[in-house]
């Protein structure tokens, strides 16, 4: 059974950071920052959120009303102008936090009649204190893979005229270059900067509908952040891309299934030969996929042909709440499992790329769910990563699928599946496969 949420101990509020109309943040004198766990509201303290994690972006939230804890009232309230310059419409302000961080409480805030979708991000509680920015988040990774500290825009290009000299005509080495020019992908750059992960983005097609897909939206809704892939590599390129990294880079990694296209599972033709490409010419580095693991038995095939490790995307272990999400084409929440278990015996290193959102994720429900998921699937990895969607849209789609008591709070969610699961290992990144061993 999951435990019910804990008192917090007395800690120091941290003030409340707010917005005008022209995106200019300050804090606000009186009152303190709060965060929204779901319908739990909670003002914000110095034990309960941490200092800014370097790389992390500020954002104010427009058509929406702050709420925040009112210090001399000892109560929370909705702030829809400056106290302090009546007239004034102040906004809720909201932090996109760095790789390798999970959000414990979102921005805290009440819609206006004429708000719309937010962006594709996540929207973490943020104050300030003592001159400094804090976050409600909680590392789960301390990886520097995405710190933009060790990503120099002068080694991007050097990478960039280094590869084009190497893989002249290949046509994905070009489209990583977008990748990481332009859209500003960590993986692209540490790609050319010859580090960590390098991504293979192969598949044009997916046969999900997630609500928060980054590459993909219907007409009229919010843009996705990128443009997915318009074409099918050649095995040959893939296989260029990825011996390019694994040769040049100590424990390397090198992932299908990325932000710009589809799934990978529906070009897995393409990649099996790959695959064959890449081990033909080294036994070294690592192979993943990122996958919603809709296609078992394809699955199975591809760890058969070299495949070392696979991360299966999930928001939720119960059926009609992954459903709401995901909204799957030609495939069944029955199948994901299916793939866990058949990855698992065939001795592959398998994750869970588990998006959450406080106030959900954190229900006794999803716990208890979860739990047991993990007892009868013994997975080796949990990624928590941080689900970019609109927060209360996400909430109320949850709420039409399951009904759910209230949360119990992210940080004991996370401490009661590391004292059931005292192995389970958790992370952001998807780990090379010479830290493998001893993780089952």
């Amino acid at each position: 059974m999951c435990a019910k949420r804990k008192s917090e101990t007395s800690s120091p509020l941290i003030a409340a950071l707010v917005a005008n109309a022209a995106g200019e943040i300050f804090d606000l004198s009186g009152y303190a920052a709060v965060g929204s766990d779901g319908a739990a509201l909670a003002p914000l303290t110095v034990a309960e959120t941490s200092l800014l994690p370097h790389g992390s972006e500020l954002m104010y939230l427009p058509d929406r009303v702050p709420l925040l804890y009112e210090i001399g009232r000892g109560r929370i309230t909705a702030v829809p102008e400056n106290p302090y310059l009546p007239g004034q419409a102040i906004f809720p302000v909201a932090a996109f936090n760095s790789p390798g961080y999970v959000i414990a409480y979102t921005s805290a805030y009440e819609e206006r009649p004429q708000a719309g979708h937010l962006p594709l991000f996540s929207y973490g509680a943020v104050g300030w204190q003592r001159g400094k920015f804090r976050s409600a988040v909680i590392q789960v990774d301390a990886e520097p893979r995405q710190d933009l500290r060790q990503m120099p825009l002068a080694g991007i290009k050097t990478g960039v005229h280094r590869l084009r000299r190497l893989l002249p005509d290949n046509r994905l080495r070009a489209h990583l270059e977008t990748c990481a020019l332009t859209y500003g992908c960590p993986a692209g750059k540490n790609f050319f900067l010859g580090r960590y992960e390098a991504p293979l983005p192969t598949s044009s097609a997916c046969n999900a509908r997630c609500l928060g897909c980054i590459s993909l939206q219907p007409e009229g809704c919010m843009p996705s952040s990128q443009n997915r892939i318009a074409f099918t590599p050649t095995p040959q390129e893939v296989a260029g891309v990825a011996l390019a990294h694994i040769r040049g880079v100590e424990n390397a990694v090198v992932s299908f299934g990325q932000g710009c296209e589809g799934d990978p599972l529906l070009a897995a033709e393409t990649i099996r030969a790959a695959i064959q490409l890449i081990r033909a010419g080294t036994d070294r580095g690592t192979i993943n996929m990122n996958t919603n693991g809709s296609m078992p038995a394809v699955l199975a095939q591809l760890i058969d042909a070299g495949l070392d490790s696979v991360r299966i995307s999930m928001n939720s272990v119960r059926e009609p709440c992954y459903s709401a999400y995901f909204r799957p084409r030609g495939y069944h929440f029955e199948d994901v499992v299916e793939s866990i278990d058949r990855a698992l015996a065939r001795g592959a290193h398998v994750a869970i790329n588990y998006l959450h959102c406080p106030g959900f994720s954190d229900t006794p429900e999803e716990c208890e769910a979860l739990l047991a998921f993990l007892g009868s699937h013994p997975i080796h990895m949990i990624q928590w990563r941080n689900l970019n969607f609109d927060p209360r849209r996400y909430l109320a789609a949850m709420r039409q699928a399951a009904d759910h008591r209230p949360p119990i709070g992210m940080r004991r969610l996370l401490h009661q599946v590391r004292q059931h699961f005292p192995k389970m290992r958790y992370g952001y990144f998807n780990p090379p496969k010479e830290t493998f061993q001893g993780l089952s």
